[in-house]
Formats: structure tokens, sequence, C-alpha cells
């Protein structure tokens, strides 16, 4: 096998070789003189050896000049096969393009390179890349080429050579030839497996034969190569956009499944876990990268005795079977779950294992248990917060207590049929319970057309309360003022409010079958009595609530109504004329 020379090999030959022409020519020339000596002196050698010397020493240039185009050919041969090597290790398609395109330039001193490639989608031909000579990119008027010569090298699958286009007659008729004014082209398919792919298209429209057949033959070798590597990177590219496609797929899934509120098991035939959610593994408090891949019975803890048999019998008879139990978990102790078997099927409906689906209801068993219990103190119950730590037992606090009662109800209801009264009372309870409500309160009972509102107990805990009562006051007066608007004016009642700020126990009284949240204590006595001292369309105060209020409050003294024991004193009291923050 013959082996190809190394580049200092090269070199040394062609040095020896125009040593040698360089020899022969000096021998030559002073043989010449020799003969002119000689000729004086009438010896007349002969001519033929001087000839034949001469004419080696020009063998020996042309061999020497020949030596040196072949050298510098096969220097470029050995960078194409290093740029080869290069470009058909990269993985990205943009930077095979690059490669091949600025080593084609580089090599055959071209003005404007292009590749153009067939769009697998739609089978157009369009350019992919584009450089100048020095290796910037074009703008895009600069990218206009021959389309006719491309057409026809991609449909030939035959490479075009022209030293000067303008005057070669194969392109008179070629229009775009003489609009872009070019004169060197040269024109090289790529090709892979017989099927052109593409073209490399080099050209200088300012320069006559810039490209040799030679050229024509480096480029084409090079394209071949290039070809290769312009597919594995299509296809690593697609490999690696169907890949990013699965991951996503893959991840939106996973998202999905975690999103889930409900556990998620599927096992397989062997009762294999497949898939496990986040939230099986946390109501089932096992650990979920551990339970993938390992028997469902060696990672799920004991539901219940016939659970296995359960399983079997789902994936056996391909039916759906739901259960309630409550085992017992080490570390969460006894819990309540909802569990529905479904066989687990592929594409063909044929069962391949099953899904279990998992509920947790301890929370939501406990809070209706509780809240079963705290509706019998108290409707509004639904809307409680935290009811686990209440104490309903009893418990001493400080609240705030709006005592308020309609003036001048009794004589009033002697003039209204049954039906007319309730209708009124029922506004102006209404009324009186969305005032408190407004502010947090919650309406501890109505007593005939009196209601009594608490803030700050178990159920609404609060900061500011006084303040709070006291706003809820003042609502409660604007809204009957407003629902005397429509009322006839005979209708037309008010309400006198109290409101106390003081300790009082809060919890449940009554007996086994009626109990009822309330608040006992000379608190509550100390409200009522003040709602009794207020007057139709006024809010009084006592001294304990206008201490936490008086920066917010407007007020002046209150009359007492009543005569005092000679061992008491006066006590302070406010009528409220105004809230001024």
């Amino acid at each position: 096998m013959a082996t190809v020379p190394s580049a200092p090999q090269d070199m040394k030959l062609r040095q020896t070789l125009q040593q040698l022409h360089q020899l022969t020519y000096e021998m030559a020339q002073a043989l010449y003189a020799q003969r002119e000596l000689v000729a004086q002196r009438d010896i007349d050698l002969p001519l033929e050896p001087l000839q034949a010397l001469e004419h080696l020493s020009h063998e020996l240039y042309v061999l020497s000049q020949s030596a040196s185009d072949s050298s510098l050919e096969l220097q470029r041969l050995r960078q194409l096969a290093r740029t080869a090597q290069i470009i058909n290790s990269r993985l990205s398609l943009d930077q095979v393009l690059n490669e091949v395109i600025d080593t084609v330039v580089a090599l055959t001193g071209a003005e404007r390179g292009f590749i153009v490639l067939k769009e697998q989608a739609s089978g157009q031909f369009v350019i992919k890349v584009a450089r100048k000579f020095d290796q910037g990119d074009f703008e895009t008027e600069a990218m206009r080429v021959s389309r006719t010569i491309l057409e026809q090298v991609i449909q030939s699958g035959e490479s075009v050579l022209t030293t000067n286009a303008q005057d070669d007659p194969r392109f008179a008729d070629v229009e775009s030839v003489f609009d872009l004014r070019l004169r060197s082209l040269l024109c090289v398919p790529l090709k892979l497996k017989g099927q052109v792919i593409g073209a490399i298209y080099v050209d200088n429209r300012v320069l006559e034969v810039v490209f040799t057949p030679q050229d024509e033959r480096l480029v084409s070798v090079f394209a071949n190569q290039a070809a290769i590597a312009i597919e594995n990177a299509r296809l690593f590219d697609s490999v690696r956009a169907a890949l990013a496609e699965v991951t996503a797929i893959r991840d939106f899934m996973d998202n999905v499944f975690d999103s889930i509120a409900s556990g998620v098991i599927t096992a397989d035939q062997n009762d294999v876990v497949m898939l496990i959610n986040q939230a099986a593994a946390r109501i089932l408090d096992i650990e979920r990268y551990y339970a993938q891949g390992k028997s469902l019975w060696a990672v799920l803890p004991t539901l219940y005795e016939g659970f296995q048999q359960l399983v079997a019998e789902v994936r056996r008879r391909n039916i759906e079977q739901t259960i309630e139990v409550e085992p017992v978990l080490a570390r969460r102790g006894q819990v309540s779950l909802t569990l529905r078997l479904s066989p687990f099927r592929d594409q063909t409906q044929t069962t391949k294992g099953v899904a279990i689906v998992l509920d947790d209801l301890t929370t939501l068993k406990q809070q209706q248990a509780t809240l079963s219990a705290v509706r019998r103190y108290l409707p509004t119950a639904d809307n409680l917060q935290a009811i686990d730590m209440l104490e309903l037992g009893g418990v001493e606090r400080e609240i705030s207590i709006l005592f308020c009662d309609i003036r001048g109800f009794t004589a009033f209801s002697e003039q209204l049929s049954p039906e007319a009264l309730m209708l009124t009372i029922n506004q102006y309870l209404t009324v009186s319970s969305g005032a408190i409500e407004a502010f947090g309160g919650i309406v501890d009972k109505f007593m005939g057309d009196a209601a009594v509102g608490l803030f700050n107990t178990q159920f609404n805990p609060m900061d500011n309360h006084a303040l709070k009562a006291v706003r809820a006051a003042l609502k409660l007066l604007e809204d009957v003022h407003a629902l005397h608007r429509t009322l006839p004016r005979d209708h037309c009642l008010e309400y006198g409010i109290g409101v106390h700020t003081g300790l009082a126990v809060l919890g449940n009284v009554g007996s086994p079958r009626r109990k009822e949240f309330t608040a006992i204590g000379e608190t509550v006595q100390l409200a009522k009595y003040l709602q009794e001292l207020a007057p139709g369309g006024e809010v009084i105060i006592s001294e304990a609530t206008y201490m936490q209020v008086a920066p917010y409050v407007q007020v002046e003294p209150a009359k007492l109504r009543r005569a005092l024991e000679p061992h008491e004193s006066p006590p302070r009291l406010f009528r409220v004329l105004a809230v001024t923050a």
C-alpha cells in the first residue's frame, strides 16, 4: 500500500529539485562559456551535450514547479481532511454548516459562499448559511445568487465551474448572471446516497479565473464528506428535538400527576409498583422513590386484612371497587381513607395491573365531627378557623358586648297582625345582625326584638374588639335609618344600644339534648343596663369601653335615668356622637 509523503518530505523534495535545476543551469552556462573560448582557438566542440544539459535543467525546473503545485494541492487535501474530521465530530447542524462554508471560502478564495439545503418538511431548497470572504454575514440584498445555476446543479447532480460567467456561452441567456455581474463561479452538489440534498455555491463578482479544476475536485471531495456530516447533524437535531419533546411531555405529566390531590398508585400484574405520586406517598407515610419498582405489599402499610385479595379480584374480574378503611399508620396514627380500585389497561384494553386512587378523609371527618358538636352552640360555626383549638367547656376572657333593643316595640306590635309583625321584626333583626357581623361580631342570641352581639370570643378572636363593637353600633343606627326609607312612616322604630367591655365566662350551657353557646357574668348584665339607659337612636358605652376607644371617638357624658343608692358613686357613662378615625 502506497504511503502519502508527509509535509517535511514534500518540502525536501521540492528543495532538491530546485537545487538540481540551479546546478544544471549553472553547469550549462559554464560549458557554453568554455565552448566559446575553445572556439576562438578553432576547436569546434559538439553542441548536442550542452543542449541536452540545458534541456535537463528545464525539465528539472518544470518538475520542481509541478512538485510545488502537487504539494500545495496535497496541503489543501490534508486541510480538507482535517476539516472533514472536525465537521463529522460536530453534532449541531449550525456548527457543521458554518465550518463547511468557512473552509470552502478560505480554500478557494471566493468572494461569497452559500450552502443551500433541501427543507425536509416542504421539499424546497433554501439558503441555510452565507459568508463573505471576511467571514462576515450578509445583508438580505447581498444574499442573491443565480437560481438558474443552482437549479441546474441540483437537478443534474453535476458541478458547474466557470472562469468568467459573463463570456461563458452556457450562461448567455441567464439573466441572473448579468444582473449579479458574476465572474468566477463554482457550484458543487451535496449528495447523500446518490440523492442531492443541497449545494455549495461560491463566486467572485470581480475577478476572473479564481476557481480552477483542482478547486472543483477538492470541493467535490469535501462536499461528499460534508453531506454526511450535515445529515448526521440533522438526525442529531431531530433526535434532540424529539427527546426534548418527550422530556417536556414527561415533565408535564409528572407535574400533572403530582398536582392531583388524590393519591395514585399503579401496580402491574405481578403487583410491582409502577407509579406512585407525591400525594399517595404523603397519605400513606411512605418513601415515594423507595416504593418505585418494589412489591406493592412490601411498601404499603396494612390497610385491612382482606386488601390483598381485593386487589387480586379487581385484576382478575376486571371490576372496580370502592372501600373506606381506617388503618393505623406508624407516624400518623388512625386515618380515614377512601380507596377506589380499577383495572389498569393498555391501549388494547388488556388488563395489565391495578390502579389505586386514595383520598384522605381524616381531617375532613375530624372537622365534621367537631362542627357537628359546635353547630349545637352556634349557627355560624361553618366559618370557623382552627376549630380544634376552641374551648367550649367554659373560659374567662375579655370581650365587648353590644346589646340593642327596639324602643316602643310592644305598643307597636299590638297594632299589627301576626304575619305583618313577624315580617317587620325580622327586617329589624336582619339589620342588627348584619351590622354586628360586618365588624366580625357574632350574634349570641335574639330575645324578641332585642339582639346581643359578642366580640373577641373563642369563635371570633380579634384586636380592638371594643372599637369594632362601637363601630358596629353606629352602623346599626345608620342601617336602621336606611331601612326607614323603605318602610311606612308608622313602622319606623329606633334601637337603643349599649356597649360594655369586660371579663365574661364563655362556653356551652344547657342540657345534653340542647346546648347553647353564650356569655355569662356581670359584664353581660352591665351591657344590658346600658342598653336600657340609651334612648332610641343613641349608643351608650361604659367607662371601660371608652378607655379603649377614646382616641377614635367623639362622645359626651350620658345621664343616668335612675336614683342612686346612698352608698353608690355615679358611674361614668358616655353617649357616642361619632367615630373620628
